[in-house]
């Protein structure tokens, strides 16, 4: 009987996989993919070269700012099903699906099948989580992976053997290949639960983390150290680095930068994000080019002097869309940046930043009832004066929380869907904390017994505040109903103390309902499609239509204010209907397309046509000052364009003395500047100088010209062209 009764289809189990194959991929081929990454998988594609390195060209000039490991995945996805958004986003889904499942084969084997239902589908439902699913960002394979490293650490507690472990380690260096820092995250929770669980004398213990140290560091820097070992003519340059260096990109912009913010550069401003936030760009300025810009949304701000800011004539837009005349200086710009709520759209730092409003949708959403779990887990061990395995595990998921609690509260450059790796430890936490808080209320008649009450409740009550905070997109009704089921469901556990036959199946359904919350966060970017650059979960993630797609129905009229991320409004649209993030159809501003995202871009076909016409088997068919303005030429053709400062122009990969032997040799003959460029200048000086103006009139039409109040990706944008 117990044979058969274990190889008996899980149908609960079933349901949780259907669920998050449903949010990871309906109408997944209309989701946007990020242009950047799939510009990069196109000339990936090309050849080995380009596929080794990571080349976002074709002909191999400069890389993305990320390892390869990710993007491999997603070549071969395309080589296998032809280049489209479903074929690089298909690795990201299927990760999404295998992490939850993953999750339930973690918990189960020490917690029984319905603790790790609860966890699976508590992953399944996190916001943030699909959202960044339903990008090709690399977020979620980083997740299947570092969950893969967890069940090999299982692994070796279970059978006490030091080969488990290294695989674990392995896999935490393939991390590293795919997002380099960010991977080490969990470190702390993997070396400490290896601590407490090996049944060995402390001096192997110190001895197997030593060897598994060296084999970490050996997995993670394989590929930084060969390709640095490789002479820099004879590869592209790394992109989003300062010195044509993969360690110091991960050290640095990928590493310490991301804690202070950048600010500490000297030669960089601060940067676009790393997954690329695509904001007003460097290419996107008022017809008035007397006045200089850059991003205002993500990363991206002028400088001067080594300092972040606007400065002179260019001011961030108002509320109504216009720029600001206002002449305040850069200091000053940052500080009502941060009191607006972070300069990235990420709250001020602070303890309780994962609860502000800009970040509590995300994947804060069940953190206090976390918190009451490890209140749980310490007066159970008070009383058994033993740790037991289940202890030991509870406490490798706070270990993997907490730091990135602590990280994400002080961390000066982020973006919200970095939240995602949360997402792990809270489902296994939630689930734990569900059984460790029932022992308790089963067994102690005091205040210990109450926990799971008072958890439960101060849960409801925090879904309510968040919902609350964001009445400007969901009706307040929402909130309302958080905070009556949370009394209500208060109240009946307490009474229901005595009749623990009656409770289980009561407490089980308020657990359940619990995650009705996130769920309506979710259910927006799996409908309507998120973001693909930089995914936020929520109401404000919808595209088009005022269905939120909360359970039951409409959640509410969507405001067209961008009041999530305090992000100035422009005509009246919304964040999304702007197209303010790279991997949109349009790069037009004021207009609501209502179309899919898709993977052209804008589709610069005046320019395409006339370089086409001039082109005479240059390497180069033009050169840009940032690949964000050669996105729609390589998405549309087969050509290559050198984006001579990566993606946002600072990079320093070409010098005037290169570009003048490029130019001699016939490998590049025409370049797009922007008028508001103010990074690389003696390169840009040593193109106006050597080159020839083209008479707009070439290569644009009239009609390519917007008004003040419309924002265009070609607008003050001059064309050169070399004569030698």
């Amino acid at each position: 009987m117990s044979d058969k009764s274990k190889k008996k289809i899980d149908i609960y189990l079933i349901v949780v996989m259907l669920i998050s194959i449903f949010l990871n991929f309906f109408k997944l081929y209309e989701a946007g993919s990020n242009t950047y990454y799939t510009v990069a998988v196109k000339s990936m594609m090309k050849n080995f070269h380009n596929f080794f390195y990571g080349s976002f060209d074709p002909a191999g000039f400069i890389t993305v700012d990320k390892p390869p490991v990710a993007l491999w995945i997603q070549t071969l996805s395309a080589k296998i099903f032809g280049l489209s958004n479903f074929s690089v986003l298909l690795p990201e889904a299927l990760a999404g699906v295998v992490s939850v499942y993953i999750m339930y084969r973690l918990i189960k084997p020490k917690f029984g099948r319905w603790v790790a239902l609860l966890s699976s589908l508590t992953l399944a439902t996190t916001p943030i989580f699909v959202a960044v699913i339903r990008t090709n960002n690399v977020d979620s394979i980083l997740i299947v992976t570092l969950l893969f490293a967890t069940w090999a650490l299982m692994k070796a507690m279970d059978k006490q053997k030091l080969r488990w472990f290294i695989l674990s380690v392995i896999l935490i260096g393939v991390g590293f290949n795919i997002k380099m820092m960010a991977a080490f995250m969990i470190l702390p929770a993997m070396y400490l639960f290896y601590w407490v669980a090996m049944n060995v004398n402390w001096k192997k213990k110190i001895i197997h983390l030593a060897i598994t140290t060296v084999v970490l560091f050996a997995i993670s820097l394989s590929w930084a150290t060969v390709v640095d070992l490789v002479p820099k003519d004879s590869r592209p340059y790394i992109g989003s680095s300062q010195t044509n260096s993969v360690l110091e990109l991960a050290l640095g912009y990928n590493g310490l930068s991301r804690l202070i913010g950048q600010q500490g550069q000297s030669q960089s401003m601060m940067r676009t994000n790393s997954d690329h936030s695509q904001g007003l760009s460097s290419t996107n300025t008022q017809s008035n080019s007397s006045q200089n810009s850059s991003q205002v949304n993500g990363e991206n701000m002028p400088r001067s002097s080594g300092q972040p800011g606007f400065q002179g004539g260019a001011q961030p837009p108002t509320g109504n869309g216009q720029f600001s005349n206002s002449n305040q200086g850069p200091g000053q710009m940052m500080r009502n940046s941060q009191r607006s709520g972070g300069m990235f759209g990420t709250g001020e730092t602070g303890p309780l930043r994962l609860f502000s409003k800009e970040l509590s949708g995300q994947a804060s959403w069940l953190l206090p009832f976390t918190l009451f779990t490890v209140i749980g887990l310490i007066v159970l061990y008070r009383r058994q004066r033993r740790f037991t395995i289940q202890h030991k595990i509870t406490l490798f998921w706070v270990t993997w929380l907490v730091p990135m609690m602590v990280f994400f509260s002080i961390a000066g450059f982020f973006h919200q869907y970095y939240l995602s790796l949360l997402g792990p430890a809270v489902a296994a936490l939630v689930g734990i904390g569900s059984t460790i808080l029932w022992q308790l209320y089963k067994e102690d008649r005091g205040f210990a017994g109450c926990l799971l009450p008072i958890a439960i409740l101060f849960t409801f009550v925090f879904e309510a505040i968040v919902l609350l905070e964001n009445r400007s997109g969901i009706s307040i009704t929402w909130s309302m109903m958080a905070l009556i089921i949370g009394c209500l469901s208060f109240f009946t556990m307490m009474l229901l103390r005595k009749r623990k036959e009656v409770s289980h199946y009561v407490i089980s359904a308020i657990l359940l309902a619990l995650l009705i919350a996130p769920l309506g966060w979710t259910l927006p970017s799996t409908f309507n499609h998120t973001n693909s650059s930089i995914p936020v979960a929520g109401p404000s993630s919808i595209t088009s239509g005022g269905m939120g797609g909360a359970p039951g129905g409409q959640m509410g009229k969507l405001s067209n204010r961008m009041s999530e991320n305090n992000m100035p409004q422009f005509n009246g649209a919304s964040n999304e209907t702007l197209g303010i993030a790279q991997g949109q159809n349009t790069m037009k501003f004021g207009n609501q397309t209502g179309q899919p995202r898709g993977i052209e871009g804008e589709n610069n076909t005046e320019l395409l046509t006339y370089l086409k016409k001039h082109y005479n088997g240059e390497k180069y068919i033009l050169a840009t000052v940032s690949a964000q303005s050669a996105y729609s030429i390589m998405m549309n053709s087969s050509y290559a364009v050198m984006a001579m400062g990566g993606f946002s122009g600072s990079d320093p990969a070409v010098t005037p003395a290169k570009l003048a032997k490029m130019t001699k040799t016939g490998e590049v003959k025409y370049f797009l500047i922007s008028g508001s460029q103010r990074e690389n200048q003696s390169t840009i000086q040593w193109i106006t100088e050597h080159c020839k103006k083209v008479s707009n009139s070439e290569w644009k039409s009239n009609s390519s010209n917007d008004n003040n109040q419309t924002f265009s990706g070609r607008q003050s944008q001059t064309l050169y062209v070399y004569q030698g």
